[in-house]
C-alpha cells in the first residue's frame, strides 16, 4: 500500500509529531570569486589572514586559488544559517585588502584562462592530492570551469522525523519484508534515496525559479564558437533569450565523459557500487593526458572519475567522512546522513548569494520530495529527467517548452512548465501549511505565493530580471556595483553569530593544524596515493 502525501501531512500535523518536522538541519556552502575593484580576477594567493584553506572550518578555496568557499555549520534555523554566512563574509572582506567578491555564478572578465591559479593546500600529502586533483580537472575540462561559482545547500531531517515516518510505514505495511524489519539507519538511507529520485524528477523547478546565469562575459568562451543561439546585449554581453542557468548547462558543470555512467539512485548499495565502479573505469581520452609527466602529476589517474567528488550531479547523498575515508565508503558503512543540493546559482540580488526566502522554499520542496511516492526508475527514465533539466537551463522561460513526465500508469506525458509547475504547487501548499504550523510562522505560505507567481509570470524569475538589466547596463558594471554595495554593507554590519575573537583565534589554529598534518606525514606522495586508491 502506498502512503500518500495527505497521509504524511495528517500524521505529522498531530501535536506529538510537529517537533519532528521542525528539526530540519541546514548548512550552506557559498562559492565566490575574489576580484579586483576594476572587475578582473585577482592574482593574489589565498590570504594568510583568512586561515589555512586546508583546515579552516569556515573559509577555504574550491577549485581555484581565487575561488573562495564559505561554509556554515549545521543550523536548525534558516535565519541563523544566513547570519553565519554574513559574518564569514564580513571577516573575509576585512582581510582581502580591498578586493571584492564577484556576485554571480559565471565569472568576471578573464583575459587568459591559463593564468587561473590552482588552489594550493600546503606540502602535506593530502594537500598535494587536492591540488593534483584540480590539475586533473584543468587538463580534463579546462580552466574556466574552475572559476564558476555556485551554492551548495546541505539538508537533513531529524532522527525523530525518520522514526515517525517509519512508524507510519509499519502501520500500513506490517509484513515481514516491510520497513519494519529494517534497522533505522537502513530505513533512513532508503528514504533519502526516495527523496533523491523525486528531486531528479522535479529538479527542473530549481533552475527555473532560482537560475541566475542566463548570460556570460564573452571572455568565458576564450575564442571558442558554440552551437548555441546567443544574442548580444547593447553593451556586448552574451545571453540566451530564455535561459535560466548556463552554469548547469554544457558550458558549466557537466561532463560528456560522465554522461555514460550508470549511477543508480534506487538504493544505497547500487549507488555506492556504481560510484566505486566509476572511479575504476578507464577513460581513453583522459589516458592521453598522462598521469605523472616529467615528474609532475597531471591528474590523479586516468579513470572517468579521479575521485568521487568529480561526479557532477545536481544532488548527492552525503555522510561526514572520517580522516582519509572515501565518501562512498562512509555511505556504505554508515548510511546517508544528509543530502547536498547542488543546482543553485549564486543569487546576484543577495549579498550572501542565497536568501532566507530561498531556504524556506527549499524546505518545502525537499519535504515534499520526502512525502511523495517515488518509484524506482531505470536509466532511460533517469535520462528523461535529465533532459527536462537540460531543457530548462537553456530555455526554461520559452512558452513553447514542453517537459516529459511519467504518470501513474507508466505513460509518458508532455507538460508545460506552467501546467506542471502549478500542479506541483497545489501539492506543495499542503507542505507549506504543515511547516508553518510546525515553526509557528507564515514564511512557508509566503514562499509558495512568491515562487508560484514565477510559474505564471516568467518575467519575475531572476534570470529574466537579469536579462532585463543587461539591456540597460553592461554586465560587468552591474556586477561591480553590486559587489561594492555588498562589501560596504558587510563591513558596516556588526557580527551577529560569530565574533571577531572567534576568527582571530580560528585562523592561527588552522595554520597550526595544517603544520601538524604536514609534520606527521611519513609516506612519499607516490606511496600515499597508492595506499589511498588501494
Amino acid at each position: 500500500m502506498t502512503i500518500s502525501l495527505t497521509d504524511y501531512i495528517g500524521a505529522f500535523s498531530q501535536d506529538e509529531n510537529l517537533a519532528a518536522i521542525a528539526g530540519i538541519g541546514r548548512g550552506i556552502e557559498r562559492e565566490a570569486l575574489r576580484i579586483l575593484p576594476e572587475g578582473k580576477l585577482s592574482e593574489h594567493g589565498h590570504y594568510h589572514q583568512l586561515g589555512s584553506a586546508l583546515t579552516h572550518g569556515q573559509i577555504t578555496t574550491d577549485y581555484s586559488e581565487t575561488l573562495l568557499e564559505f561554509i556554515t555549520p549545521v543550523s536548525h534555523s534558516p535565519e541563523i544559517a544566513i547570519t553565519q554566512l554574513q559574518d564569514i563574509q564580513k571577516y573575509t572582506f576585512d582581510n582581502i585588502e580591498g578586493e571584492l567578491l564577484w556576485p554571480m555564478s559565471m565569472p568576471c572578465f578573464v583575459e587568459d584562462a591559463d593564468k587561473i591559479p590552482l588552489a594550493q593546500f600546503g606540502s602535506s600529502n593530502i594537500g598535494k592530492m587536492k591540488t593534483a586533483y584540480r590539475q586533473g580537472l584543468k587538463n580534463r575540462y579546462g580552466s574556466m570551469m574552475q572559476v564558476i561559482a555556485g551554492i551548495h545547500f546541505n539538508f537533513s531531517f531529524s532522527e525523530d522525523f525518520w522514526k515517525t515516518q517509519q512508524k507510519l510505514h509499519n502501520a500500513v505495511k506490517p509484513t515481514p519484508t516491510s520497513d519494519k524489519s529494517l534497522p533505522l539507519d537502513d530505513f533512513i538511507s532508503d528514504r533519502y534515496f526516495s527523496i533523491l529520485r523525486n528531486y531528479k524528477r522535479f529538479c527542473w523547478l530549481i533552475p527555473y525559479l532560482f537560475g541566475s546565469s542566463p548570460a556570460i562575459c564573452g571572455s568565458f568562451l576564450q575564442g571558442k564558437t558554440l552551437n548555441l543561439p546567443f544574442k548580444k546585449s547593447p553593451f556586448g554581453t552574451l545571453y540566451l533569450e530564455h535561459a535560466t542557468s548556463l552554469r548547469m548547462s554544457d558550458l558549466g558543470y557537466t561532463s560528456k565523459e560522465q554522461s555514460e555512467l550508470k549511477i543508480c539512485y534506487n538504493n544505497l548499495v547500487d549507488y555506492v557500487d556504481g560510484v566505486q565502479q566509476a572511479i575504476k573505469l578507464k577513460s581513453k581520452d583522459f589516458a592521453d593526458i598522462g598521469i605523472k609527466v616529467d615528474g609532475k602529476y597531471q591528474q590523479l589517474n586516468d579513470n572517468v572519475l579521479q575521485i568521487e567528488n568529480e561526479l557532477y550531479a545536481p544532488i548527492r547523498p552525503k555522510r561526514v567522512t572520517k580522516p582519509g575515508e572515501k565518501p562512498s565508503a562512509a555511505l556504505g558503512e554508515r548510511g546517508v546522513e544528509y543530502i547536498e543540493v547542488r543546482a543553485l546559482d549564486v543569487n546576484p540580488f543577495s549579498d550572501t548569494g542565497i536568501t532566507v526566502e530561498q531556504v524556506h522554499f527549499l524546505d518545502i520542496f525537499l519535504t515534499f520530495c520526502a512525502f511523495v511516492d517515488s518509484k524506482e526508475f531505470d536509466c532511460e527514465v533517469q535520462r528523461g529527467h535529465e533532459a527536462n533539466m537540460n531543457d530548462v537551463v537553456l530555455r526554461g522561460r520559452d512558452p513553447s517548452l514542453m517537459l516529459s513526465d511519467i504518470n501513474n500508469q507508466g505513460e509518458v506525458e508532455s507538460k508545460s512548465v506552467k501546467d506542471w509547475g502549478n500542479e506541483l504547487f497545489i501539492q506543495m501548499q499542503l507542505v507549506a501549511d504543515l511547516l508553518d504550523k510546525a515553526y509557528g510562522t507564515t514564511h512557508y505560505n509566503e514562499a509558495i505565493v512568491r515562487e508560484q507567481a514565477k510559474i505564471n509570470d516568467s518575467s519575475l524569475t531572476p534570470s529574466a530580471q537579469l536579462i532585463a538589466v543587461l539591456q540597460e547596463q553592461c554586465l560587468t558594471e552591474y556586477a561591480l556595483d553590486k559587489a561594492k554595495a555588498y562589501q560596504q554593507t558587510a563591513q558596516a554590519r556588526d557580527y551577529q553569530f560569530y565574533t571577531q575573537d572567534f576568527f582571530d583565534k580560528s585562523v592561527p589554529a588552522s595554520h597550526q593544524a595544517q603544520a601538524d598534518i604536514e609534520a606527521n606525514d611519513v609516506l612519499s606522495f607516490d606511496d600515499f596515493l597508492k595506499d589511498y586508491f588501494e
